[in-house]
C-alpha cells in the first residue's frame, strides 16, 4: 500500500468529495445563472456550499467567492490592492509605499507582486519581511515599515516547514497603517482555527485539494470594504466578481469537505494529530543518526515535519522513501524539480548542508492509526536500509564485497574510487570536497585501505581535496608515503591492489600535468581515468593558465595508441549522465577529436580551433565553471523509452530482452513491490556501479535488448542513452519506470481503518 506523506502539496479526493461531485455531474448539472428549475437547483447548491463555507471559516460577511484555486485567489487580491493604489496616483496622490511580503511566502505571492506592479506601471519597491530562526515574521521590522506600506502579503502557515504566522503580533504591528493585508490561508484549511471577520485581513485565498478536494475548485475571502477588482470580467457570476460559469462539481465536492470539517467526523482534531506527528518525528530520529527538525514543533502544524539527516542528500532520501512506497518531497511541490535548496530555510538562516537536503513530510488530517503505524515502521526500515549501504553516519560495518568501481557525482564532477575485493584495497581518483565524510565513513564500513588519492590533473574549477582526504582517512591509509603533486607515489611505476595494477600515461593538453591512470587486471587493460582530457561530448578546455594547448593533439595521439579506440575512458566530468566513452564514439561525436585522429588537423590548427570552440563558454547548468565545450549534446534528443505495452511484446520475440535494475542496493532493500517488472527475472545493477557492467553488456550480440527500468525512467534513460553512445543500439528504458508500470491486482487486504481503505481504492 502506498503511504502518502505530502498532503501539503495536494491530498487525495474524500470519498464524499467525489461522490458529490459526481452527482452535481448527474443531477444539478444545470447553470445556476438559469432561471429554470435545473439551473435553480445548482443555484441552491452554490448557496448552501457558500453557507456552509462562511461558517467554517468564521466569515458572516465580506465577499466568499468561488475560484480555481489559491493563484488565482492570490492574483486577484493582489490586483484588487494594486489598482486602488493605482487609482490614488492617477488621482494626484504622491504615493511612497512599499509592497511588502514575507520572505518565506510560497513563490506564487512574489511572482503575482511584481507582476502587477510591473503590468500596472506602479514601479513600487517590493520587499521581503524578514523572518527569525524560527520562521515567524520579523514584527519589529514590519511595525518600522508598517506606516509607508501599500500592501502586506503574510501566510497563515507555512507549506514547506508547517511554520504557523503569528497574525495577531502581525495585525498590532500593523495597528494604524494604511496597508492592505493578504493572507495566503492555504495550509490552514482543517487545521487551524479561523475567524476571518474578527481580523483585519483584507484577502484571504484557499484552496480545495490541499484539503481533500478536487484540483481546480478554491474560495478567495474578501473583507467588506476592501478594494475588488475582478480578475476575470464576463457573464456577471458571482455577484460580477469572477466571470465564468462556475465549477459545480469542484463547487460540491467542496461543500462535502466543508460538511466533514463541521461535523468532525473524519478529520481528527489537534490533540490526536498532534501525536500523531510525536510518532513520525520519534520514528524519524530512531532511524536516521544525527537528524535535525527544521521548525520548532510547537510553532508548527500538527500535521507537517521539515527535517534534514547530515551528510545525506535530500535526492538519496527522496528517492529511498519512494522505494518503500513512503511519499514525501523535498519541499514546495511547485519548485520540486528545480532541485535548488529551500529558499524557506535559507531565510530562516539555517546552514547550507540543512537547507539543500532537507525533506518535507506532511500528512493528511484525516490519516488514521494504521496508516501512521506503517509509515512508523517504513521509516525505520529505511533507516536500516541506509545503515546496510554505508550511507548513515553510524553504519552497520559490511562484509559484502565491494564492487570494483564505484563512481561519485557531484554537480557534473565525477569522483571514483577503485577497490581491490580480495585485498580490500582502494584508491580514490578525483577526490571533491563535498564527498570526503561520506568516502571515509563508506571506506570504514567496508573495511578498505585507503593505498592511494590521485588527481588526474591540477584543477582549474576547484581545489584538489586529496590532502583533506588522507587527513580525514589517516588510519585507513595503507602506507604514508612520499607523493607528487597529483598523489602518486614517488618511485613507483605502478600502484598494486591484489591482482589489479595502475600505471600512468602524461597527456598534456588540458593541463600541464594531465595524467591517465590505466585500470589493468592481469595482463589486460580494463580501462582508463582519463579526467578531463576527454569527455562524452567534448574536449577539455586549454586556456586555463596551467594549460598546455599545443600539446593537447600530440596527447590524443599518444592515448589512442596506448589504449586504442574501444577501451572505456572515464572522464573527471560527466555533465550529461554518460558514464564512460571510447575514442572510437568520440570521434563519431566530435569532429576536433577525430581530425586529430585521422591526421587531418595539426597541432597548432587543433589548438586554435578548440581556442575558438572555447572563446567565452558560459557556466554550466550548476553554475559551476566548464571544463569544456560540449559539442554534439550527447544525443540528449534520442528517444531511448519504450512503453510497458512494447515491452510485453517484446518479451514475446526472440531474442528476448535483458532486463536491468539500475535501483540503488538502499532502495532494493526496502523495496514496496518486488515483483520483477516481466516473467523474466531481472539483473540488478546500481547506477553507481554501472561502469562495472557496461564491458559485458558491450560484448552482448548486437540485436539483443536490453531494457533498463528505475523507479521514474530517469536513471534507466541515462543508461540506456549511454550503453547506445556506446555502440549498443538496442538499448531501452522503461518509459516512467515502475511508477507507471501497470500495478499487477493483488487480493484485497484488511483495511486500516473504514477512510483509508476508500481514500487508496
Amino acid at each position: 500500500m502506498e503511504i502518502y506523506l505530502d498532503a501539503n502539496a495536494t491530498t487525495p479526493v474524500l470519498p464524499q468529495a467525489r461522490a458529490a461531485a459526481l452527482s452535481a455531474m448527474a443531477e444539478q448539472f444545470g447553470n445556476p445563472s438559469s432561471t429554470h428549475a435545473s439551473g435553480l437547483k445548482a443555484r441552491a447548491l452554490l448557496d448552501r456550499v457558500r453557507a456552509t463555507a462562511r461558517r467554517v471559516l468564521g466569515a458572516p460577511s465580506g465577499q466568499l467567492l468561488f475560484t480555481s484555486g489559491a493563484t488565482e485567489g492570490i492574483q486577484t487580491a493582489v490586483l484588487s490592492a494594486l489598482s486602488t493604489l493605482r487609482r490614488r496616483r492617477d488621482g494626484g496622490e504622491p504615493l511612497r509605499l512599499e509592497l511588502l511580503y514575507g520572505a518565506t511566502e510560497h513563490k506564487a505571492v512574489p511572482e503575482a507582486l511584481k507582476h502587477w506592479n510591473a503590468l500596472l506601471g506602479l514601479q513600487l519597491p517590493i520587499r521581503a519581511i524578514p523572518v527569525d530562526a524560527h520562521g515567524r515574521h520579523d514584527l519589529a521590522w514590519l511595525r518600522d515599515r508598517a506606516p509607508t506600506a501599500g500592501l502586506v502579503c503574510t501566510m497563515a502557515a507555512n507549506n514547506e516547514t508547517g511554520v504557523i504566522s503569528d497574525l495577531e503580533g502581525i495585525a498590532a504591528a500593523l495597528a494604524g497603517s494604511p496597508a492592505l493585508w493578504l493572507v495566503d490561508s492555504v495550509q490552514a484549511l482543517g487545521k487551524l482555527t479561523l475567524k476571518l471577520t474578527e481580523s483585519r485581513i483584507d484577502y484571504a485565498p484557499f484552496s480545495g485539494h490541499k484539503l481533500y478536494a478536487p484540483k481546480g475548485i478554491g474560495l478567495l475571502y474578501v473583507r467588506d470594504g476592501a478594494p475588488f477588482t475582478p480578475l476575470l470580467a464576463g457573464g456577471g457570476q458571482e455577484s460580477a466578481l469572477r466571470a465564468g460559469t462556475e465549477n459545480m462539481a469542484g463547487i460540491a465536492a467542496l461543500g462535502a469537505v466543508l460538511d466533514a470539517l463541521e461535523d468532525g467526523e473524519i478529520f481528527h482534531d489537534q490533540t490526536t494529530l498532534a501525536v500523531h506527528r510525536l510518532r513520525l518525528a520519534t520514528a524519524l530520529s530512531e532511524a536516521f543518526s544525527g537528524l535535525v527538525f527544521n521548525a520548532p514543533a510547537a510553532l508548527s502544524l500538527p500535521t507537517t515535519l521539515n527535517f534534514t539527516v547530515p551528510g545525506v542528500s535530500s535526492k538519496l532520501l527522496l528517492d529511498l522513501f519512494d522505494a518503500a512506497g513512503l511519499r514525501v518531497s523535498g519541499g514546495s511541490a511547485c519548485s520540486a524539480s528545480k532541485a535548488q535548496p529551500s529558499y524557506v530555510l535559507e531565510a530562516m538562516g539555517l546552514p547550507a548542508w540543512q537547507s539543500a537536503a532537507a525533506v518535507r513530510l506532511s500528512f493528511g488530517a484525516a490519516d488514521g492509526t494504521g496508516l501512521i503505524d506503517e509509515a512508523c515502521s517504513r521509516i525505520r526500515a529505511c533507516g536500516a536500509a541506509l545503515r546496510a549501504n554505508c550511507l548513515s553516519p553510524m553504519p552497520r560495518a559490511q562484509e559484502a564485497a565491494p564492487e570494483l568501481l564505484t563512481r561519485f557525482v557531484v554537480d557534473g564532477a565525477c569522483c571514483y574510487l577503485v577497490a581491490d575485493a580480495t585485498s580490500r584495497q582502494c584508491v580514490v581518483i578525483d577526490p571533491l570536497p563535498e564527498l570526503t565524510d561520506g568516502i571515509v565513513q563508506w571506506l570504514r564500513c567496508r573495511g578498505l585501505a585507503l593505498a592511494a588519492v590521485l588527481d588526474t590533473h591540477s584543477h582549474g574549477d576547484h581545489a584538489s581535496s586529496a590532502g583533506e582526504l588522507r587527513a580525514a582517512a589517516c588510519a585507513l591509509l595503507k602506507e604514508q608515503s612520499t607523493t607528487d603533486a597529483l598523489g602518486w607515489p614517488q618511485g613507483d611505476d605502478e600502484i598494486v591492489l591484489g591482482g589489479l595494477r595502475l600505471t600512468r600515461l602524461a597527456i598534456p593538453g588540458h593541463t600541464a600535468d594531465s595524467t591517465a591512470y590505466l585500470l589493468h587486471e592481469a595482463h589486460t587493460l580494463r580501462l582508463a581515468f582519463v579526467g578531463d582530457t576527454v569527455m562524452p561530448g567534448a574536449l577539455g578546455r586549454s586556456d586555463f593558465p596551467q594549460s598546455e594547448p599545443l600539446a593537447y593533439a600530440s596527447s590524443l595521439k599518444t592515448l589512442e595508441r596506448i589504449v586504442g579506440p574501444h577501451t572505456l575512458l572515464l572522464p573527471g566530468h560527466d555533465y550529461d549522465n554518460r558514464f564512460a566513452c571510447t575514442l572510437s564514439a568520440e570521434c563519431e561525436m566530435q569532429p576536433l577529436l577525430a581530425g586529430v585522429l585521422q591526421g587531418r588537423l595539426d597541432a597548432a590548427a587543433f589548438a586554435k580551433a578548440k581556442a575558438a570552440l572555447e572563446d567565452h563558454l558560459p557556466l554550466t547548468e550548476y553554475q559551476t565553471l566548464a571544463c569544456g565545450a560540449r559539442v554534439d549534446g550527447c544525443t540528449q534528443g534520442t528517444r531511448v523509452e519504450m512503453g510497458a505495452a512494447q515491452l510485453t511484446a517484446l518479451m514475446r520475440g526472440t531474442p528476448r530482452p535483458m532486463l536491468v535494475d539500475v535501483r540503488e542496493p538502499y532502495e532494493q532493500q526496502v523495496a514496496a513491490d518486488s515483483t520483477p517488472v516481466c516473467d523474466t527475472a531481472p539483473e540488478y545493477v546500481s547506477s553507481s556501479g554501472l561502469l562495472n557492467a557496461l564491458p559485458r553488456w558491450l560484448a552482448l550480440s548486437a540485436d539483443v535488448p536490453i531494457v533498463f527500468y528505475c523507479r521514474s525512467g530517469n536513471r534507466s534513460a541515462q543508461a540506456a542513452r549511454a550503453l547506445r553512445r556506446l555502440g549498443h543500439a538496442q538499448a531501452w528504458s522503461l518509459e516512467g519506470g515502475l511508477a507507471l508500470w501497470p500495478a499487477a491486482p493483488s487480493p484485497a487486504e484488511p483495511s486500516l481503518d473504514k477512510f483509508e481503505t476508500t481514500i487508496q481504492q
